[in-house]
């Protein structure tokens, strides 16, 4: 729901009570770390306590981690500002960025991953905790993670979008220019200005960071056609410490990784990670088949799955868990002063894991070229970025679900590639169809099929553009809502093990999305594999 924020001095950091936690930095548990455990837990802060809150205020608390994780993961605050008032007062807020404007039936937030190596007041990080990041000293600031994420003003539903860092797009001020660069660049021309205007520094660092976040929500609003309403902002420190808080993130990989340069390396398949593992594990993108796109996949399956584990009775109702995520927001999570969250907690109290959805702006290229020939970078289209967005989270979608949702498919797989059949099922679920049958037949046939009532079927001529032109034929025995689908190892279609790159080009803009992983919720069982 559109809102024109209250009017506050620009740049202006608060919290909303004067008893301001002390914004030293924490002074860590000097303990020599041991060399043999490498993955050892961080220096631990001072945090607040719950103490005085009985069951009800923890059911509260709890109601909050889900209306809010379930959204945006990082931004685990919410319902327990009407039962805690301790976490009132930690809270970092900020304001003069001009968000809002109009009603369109929907709240959109923009949650943004920084790999700032300050806390959410700008205190510097300890030497210890830069250590237990593995995130050494650069001092420059970018958006790792830029998630637009909308929810209907019926709380029904939230979608997720990812736009990736390299996304080659207009920013304000600058130009062309990757859109990751858009708050770290405006934010140091911003900053060097006020410096030569004789401002102090610390003066000049606000001005700076309002300036950068300013130009990210502008950028955005362009690339994607929604204004934005709300805000978050979360460094490294806290994506380590919420992974922390909830006891590690469980992943699942197709392959074991080892790269130096993020600090990834992890075995094949299924395993817990904790903070600083799950830090490399969704920060890589070199030796990736698809680069950023396949580091955007990891982002979203990680959100997934610590969604799933804040929404678990085992986190719940553990008392020091909901203290290690008050903590963690806390000391890394920054939103706008005019967010309401209370009122938007209870907005999404009866929000389930099921009804949150990742999805990735559609892309012309993941490995263009920038106008000078001199950066490797993803190209979009804005205005296919405007239909897509348009189409996934209004009407339109709705309506194309609701045409996919009269047909069941049954999927056969005719081939020797296993799992083949459920992961399709599952990616044509998402896409609104609802599920039939999952079978392991093998046939002697070259090319999958969908066989229909008939050949002009409306049903099968959407599967066949989801599944990117695969044959129909007619079956006269099927019910006219009842498709059939076989399988081969030829299948390159979403779900296959071949669709690992860009749509080809005879597809819309608009419908080249440039995530082609299995579709990933809040609500699957276990975690998703990907590259």
């Amino acid at each position: 729901m559109k809102r024109r924020p209250r009017q506050r001095r620009s740049g202006e950091i608060h919290t909303k009570s004067s008893a301001i936690p002390n914004s030293s930095p924490t002074t860590p548990d000097q303990k020599t770390p041991d060399k043999k455990t490498p993955n050892q837990d961080p220096p631990t802060p001072a945090r607040g306590t719950l103490a005085a809150v009985g069951g009800f205020g923890r059911k509260a608390w709890g109601r909050g981690l889900i209306a809010l994780v379930s959204v945006a993961v990082l931004v685990c605050t919410g319902y327990a500002w009407s039962s805690v008032n301790g976490l009132t007062s930690k809270i970092t807020q900020l304001g003069g960025l001009g968000l809002g404007g109009g009603d369109d039936g929907a709240t959109d937030i923009l949650l943004v991953g920084t790999d700032s190596r300050t806390d959410a007041k700008g205190n510097p990080l300890s030497s210890e905790e830069l250590k237990w990041l593995r995130a050494g000293d650069d001092i420059s600031t970018n958006t790792d993670t830029i998630l637009l994420i909308r929810i209907p003003n019926d709380g029904s539903s939230a979608t997720a979008i990812s736009i990736p860092r390299d996304s080659y797009v207009s920013v304000p001020g600058i130009g062309m220019s990757k859109i990751n660069a858009a708050y770290g660049t405006t934010r140091e021309g911003a900053r060097q200005r006020a410096v030569e205007a004789g401002k102090p520094e610390e003066d000049a660092e606000r001005e700076g960071t309002l300036a950068g976040r300013k130009a990210l929500i502008d950028t955005v609003a362009d690339l994607t056609g929604v204004k934005v309403d709300h805000y978050a902002e979360v460094g490294l420190l806290g994506f380590a410490l919420l992974t922390k808080a909830v006891g590690g993130v469980e992943v699942c990989l197709k392959d074991a990784v080892n790269e130096p340069l993020s600090g990834a390396r992890f075995k094949a398949g299924r395993q817990t990670l904790n903070g600083p593992q799950a830090l490399s594990f969704v920060r890589q993108r070199h030796e990736l088949p698809r680069g950023d796109l396949d580091r955007i996949t990891r982002q979203q399956v990680y959100m997934a799955s610590l969604t799933q584990k804040i929404l678990s009775a085992h986190t719940l109702t553990d008392p020091s868990k909901l203290d290690d995520l008050e903590n963690a927001v806390s000391r890394s999570v920054v939103i706008d002063d005019d967010w309401n969250v209370v009122q938007f907690a209870e907005q999404l109290k009866d929000l389930s894991g099921g009804r949150v959805k990742f999805a990735t702006i559609p892309v012309l290229d993941e490995q263009g070229w920038s106008e000078d020939g001199q950066q490797s970078v993803v190209t979009v289209d804005p205005n296919a970025v405007h239909t897509f967005t348009s189409n996934l989270l209004n009407d339109g979608a709705s309506k194309s679900q609701s045409r996919r949702g009269d047909y069941t498919v049954d999927v056969d797989n005719a081939g020797t590639i296993d799992g083949l059949a459920s992961n399709v099922s599952n990616i044509l679920t998402n896409k609104g169809f609802q599920a039939g049958k999952t079978s392991s037949t093998p046939a002697d046939i070259k090319d999958s099929v969908i066989y229909a009532h008939s050949a002009d079927n409306p049903g099968a001529q959407l599967l066949a553009k989801d599944l990117r032109a695969v044959r129909v034929e007619s079956q006269p025995d099927l019910d006219e809502h009842h498709l059939k689908l076989v399988l081969t190892n030829t299948f390159a279609g979403p779900g296959s093990i071949n669709d690992t790159g860009p749509q080809t080009n005879n597809t819309p803009a608009s419908e080249r999305v440039g995530n082609n992983a299995p579709p990933i919720t809040a609500g699957t069982n276990g975690p998703v594999c990907v590259n």
